[in-house]
């Protein structure tokens, strides 16, 4: 999931607004946050300017794993922070923790 952020703003410079958008394609993210940007009944209704706020976005995604044991558990990798949900065997998680550890990336 890719999650954009923007900030409305009057005049003064005073934020009167915020939302975001979320898309699930890098392409939809791209031309969503072009459309935000250009729309201007949006614009007309927040009664000020729109920004983008690159560094707040969010990019984020979810794997279903398999366990060799057959359990099923999900890992959320994003910007931030790995999540691991769903799963009963600690051994999942400390094979997650030695993966994460291993990885430049990651650390």
């Amino acid at each position: 999931m890719y999650t954009a952020k923007f900030v409305y703003r009057n005049e003064s410079g005073k934020r009167i607004g915020t939302s975001s958008e979320t898309y699930n394609s890098v392409e939809g993210y791209q031309t969503g946050i072009a459309a935000v940007i250009s729309n201007m009944a949006n614009i007309a209704s927040h009664q000020g300017k729109v920004k983008h706020l690159p560094d707040t976005d969010l990019f984020s995604v979810t794997l279903k794993c398999h366990d060799k044991e057959g359990e099923l558990y999900f890992l959320s990798l994003a910007r931030d922070r790995i999540t691991l949900s769903s799963y009963s065997d600690d051994g999942i998680r400390n094979m997650v923790e030695r993966w994460t550890d291993s990885e430049p990336a990651l650390v």
